[in-house]
């Protein structure tokens, strides 16, 4: 990045250059007090660098050894998560809780929402917590490696006790149709606010319509958690890609999606209503191995960077980044730089409902200052953050990446 050229009409806060990634025009923004004061188009700029609201995930377990779902994690478990996350472009997350015992999930919502109460800006960040799970499918597959054992009917009272532990931030539940109970507890969570998402599930294409119809609006990572061979048709992987009410969140991390997968899903749900999630896991930056998970499941992390249930094929999250998501939609889906980003920015921000101004679906003047930089050279493929700012606060740039890089080469002297 550079400073402003002498025409610039910028005369206030923090200057940014490089094209908006909505139409690749070149821009000059300059933001204070959190807000994006001024956004003016220049006549050149570095064609390599790219301004982006802000990266979205919408599910993310862990990452770097931070694991918010470990027994009796602490609230700096979450919020050095939210810390690591920030150097990989994420401005905004929910931290993902996964099954487990309702006195594990209780505290570990308690923990996320004391993360938040300790540092303004790891609550900026934390847009609402995703439960996945525990009113899952006991199946093999289906439930992928969460604990059976602890795997129960929906419960709305259960879910109230949720949100009083989490101060009212459970934003996501990620259930199974299968349940008799699911269609009322579907619109009971709906009715306040919450996302209902249809996932880990074995459920007839009857009961997955009649979840829809109830209020489920989003599929949690569509094309996994489910058995190995299912019928050609009907099936649940079909019913909820056929059905337009539907988003659907996706992991491009090169192990949990073929190629022609994603191509064939984003043609049927449309760009708009897809969404790119990393599933990560506390395990991603380990190096290969086998690992006892926070849930007990044994898992072994290949050579890859493939994470599995030990001596199955299932897999256990993941081990990748968002940039590396996207790199890979456009390796592998054939999507356009500005395609790709839309499905961590505006449309996760329109699914959990986030207010216009959160500056999270576009790059506008008066938004919030979130906002991803990255370099990307035309006609390849790879992506590299440069900055990470949030809430008006460069909460990853240069200096770090410097630092960074100096820490590796004393590792290697």
């Amino acid at each position: 990045m550079r400073d402003p050229a002498p025409q610039s009409v910028l005369d206030s806060g923090q200057v940014l250059e490089g094209r908006l990634i909505e139409d690749g025009a070149a821009v000059q923004i300059a933001f204070k007090d959190g807000v994006i004061t001024e956004l003016v188009r220049v006549d050149t700029t570095d064609s390599e660098m790219w301004i982006a609201p802000g990266w979205i995930d919408l599910q993310v377990n862990g990452y770097s050894g931070h694991d918010p779902n470990a027994e009796g994690a602490e609230p700096e478990a979450t919020a050095d998560m939210v810390r690591s996350l920030w150097r990989h472009g994420v401005t905004a997350l929910c931290p993902t809780i996964t099954t487990a015992s309702e006195a594990q999930i209780i505290s570990a919502l308690g923990a996320i929402a004391s993360a938040c109460d300790a540092d303004p800006l790891v609550a900026a960040s934390i847009l609402g917590i995703h439960v996945e799970g525990p009113h899952i499918s006991s199946q093999d597959g289906p439930r992928g490696a969460h604990p059976r054992a602890h795997v129960r009917p929906p419960d709305i009272k259960e879910y109230r006790r949720w949100q009083a532990a989490a101060g009212g931030r459970v934003k996501i539940i990620t259930l199974s149709p299968e349940y008799p109970e699911a269609s009322d507890y579907v619109q009971a969570i709906v009715a306040d606010g919450v996302v209902a998402s249809i996932g880990h599930t074995a459920a007839s294409a009857e009961q997955i319509r009649a979840a829809v119809d109830a209020g489920a609006r989003w599929s949690t990572h569509l094309g996994n958690g489910a058995h190995e061979v299912l019928p050609r048709h009907p099936n649940y992987i079909w019913e909820q890609l056929a059905d337009d009410r539907l988003s659907a969140g996706f992991i491009f991390d090169g192990q949990h999606l073929s190629p022609s997968f994603m191509r064939a899903a984003l043609r049927a749900k449309g760009i708009e209503r897809s969404i790119l999630v990393t599933d990560a896991v506390a395990l991603a930056g380990r190096p290969p191995g086998v690992y006892e998970s926070s849930s007990g499941a044994i898992v072994e992390l290949s050579k890859s960077g493939r994470l599995t249930v030990q001596g199955t094929s299932y897999q256990a999250g993941s081990t990748a980044s968002l940039p590396i998501c996207l790199t890979n939609a456009l390796r592998h889906a054939g999507l356009t730089l500005a395609q790709a980003t839309r499905m961590v920015t505006a449309n996760p921000s329109t699914l959990v409902q986030l207010p216009s101004r959160s500056g999270h679906d576009s790059v506008r003047r008066g938004s919030d200052a979130n906002l991803t930089i990255f370099r990307h050279v035309p006609g390849t493929f790879d992506i590299d953050v440069v900055e990470t700012i949030v809430a008006g606060t460069v909460v990853f740039g240069p200096r770090d990446r410097q630092m960074s890089a100096r820490r590796r080469a004393t590792r290697n002297a």
